[in-house]
């Protein structure tokens, strides 16, 4: 990792600039499979898996007899941990619920605001190097909760046409409706216009790499709306002298093995924990599996010193994390000083894993500085709220007026006459 001491605040940007590729480098690629797809359905969705995924599917809709075996393959202890996990997810989420608005804003007008399930929904979960069943959990629970009539799920076959038994264990305890074998670009597209055997949805969910994250841009341009903009995995530590480098440098490295394209970044106001973290991370990442695809992640990651907390609190804000770990005597500068995080992770004994897959907070999160604008996906994120209004006749005679004049000043007069007339009735 890269040591950088004391940076100018002119350098920030170049030096929180995250290791993806630009939208125009994969928007040509994506565009090519979005108009295939469009116009030859499953033959196109097809063609892709077998190009990417190395296996031609004579059906790629799962068997419920496939879903039925999953279970056998997944033991028993891993079955509980599952369940343990998705019974927290459930709690924290169905907290999240909330209760009709009601308002009478005049005599005689009466508002209310009550929220309302999306019907059809996608879920994208990755599969490819590492399959993903706890985003199944993360998704299909909230969907669950809200709602949401269909519950499609699409994710990557691995080489024998399969997808992961633990996948599918965790989608059939989630109330999952369809699940589909297909995965990157293609499944986007064909949750977008809808094929022969992918129903087309209303919005789409789920990380992915930066070509899953573009695709799912680029549906919004066809009416698809999308959970977040999600793309490759990143985490931010701040620590300072109190903090532990071997749990600092485990955190560090559990988001860089997720893929070559993530990115880690310790911020800290000590040179020691800096130094120290440094070689605890080179001790760790040898007896890591995953070895080779957490040393590239690394090679583009920062250990970066500054001099003050407030300083190191702008630069955080700047860089707005995907996942954002507290290390530090002062915690409560940063829990609330931090405006731009997707999660946030305090103290030494809460690390980034809770977070992924059974503490009960959602981690779809918004990546490369998306947490400026966005949220990490959470019960609203399956919802609509919708607005009701019932005018008495008393009501109308109160604010009638008003319309009228606001309505002629805009020059507006079917607007204006849409009153008068009820208005004329009324006052006979």
């Amino acid at each position: 990792m890269e040591i950088i001491n004391n940076p100018n605040k002119s350098k920030w940007s170049e030096i929180l600039k995250r290791p993806t590729q630009t939208v125009d480098d994969i928007e040509q690629t994506v565009n090519q499979i979005f108009n295939e797809v469009n116009q030859k359905g499953d033959e196109a969705i097809k063609k892709y898996t077998s190009y990417f995924d190395g296996i031609s599917l004579a059906e790629m809709e799962v068997s419920q007899l496939e879903i039925k075996n999953a279970a056998s393959f997944v033991s028993i202890e891993l079955q509980k941990a599952i369940e343990l996990a998705k019974h927290n997810i459930e709690a924290f989420h169905k907290a999240q619920k909330s209760s009709k608005i009601e308002i009478e804003t005049t005599p005689g007008v009466l508002c209310w605001q009550e929220k309302r399930p999306i019907e059809k929904v996608g879920l994208y979960i990755p599969g490819g190097t590492a399959p993903l069943f706890s985003t199944v959990l993360m998704l299909a629970v909230p969907a669950q909760i809200a709602g949401c009539k269909e519950i499609v799920l699409c994710s990557p076959p691995n080489k024998e046409g399969s997808i992961a038994s633990e996948i599918l264990y965790a989608a059939q305890l989630c109330g999952v409706t369809k699940i589909i074998k297909v995965g990157g670009i293609q499944a986007i597209a064909g949750l977008t216009f809808g094929t022969e055997t992918i129903p087309k949805v209303y919005k789409i969910f789920g990380p992915g790499n930066q070509f899953v994250t573009v695709a799912k841009q680029l549906a919004t341009k066809h009416g698809i709306a999308i959970d977040m903009p999600a793309g490759p995995s990143e985490l931010l530590v701040v620590a300072d002298d109190s903090a532990n480098a071997a749990y600092i440098a485990s955190d560090l490295l559990s988001q860089a093995e997720h893929g070559t394209d993530s990115q880690v970044i310790l911020v800290s106001t000590s040179k020691n924990i800096i130094e120290a973290v440094s070689k605890e991370i080179q001790v760790q990442i040898k007896k890591l599996p995953r070895q080779a695809i957490a040393e590239k992640a690394i090679a583009h990651s920062k250990l970066i010193y500054i001099e003050n907390d407030a300083f190191a609190l702008q630069l955080i804000n700047e860089y707005g994390p995907e996942h954002f770990i507290i290390c530090t005597k002062n915690e409560s500068f940063y829990m609330n000083g931090i405006s731009n995080a997707g999660s946030v992770f305090i103290g030494n004994y809460t690390p980034e894993s809770a977070g992924d897959y059974a503490s009960g907070t959602n981690h779809t999160l918004p990546t490369n500085g998306f947490s400026k604008a966005y949220s990490g996906v959470n019960l609203d994120s399956f919802l609509k709220s919708m607005t009701f209004q019932k005018i008495s006749k008393e009501g109308l005679l109160n604010i009638g007026e008003t319309i009228e004049l606001m309505a002629e000043a805009e020059g507006l007069q079917a607007h204006k006459n849409a009153v008068s007339i009820r208005l004329k009735d009324l006052k006979q």
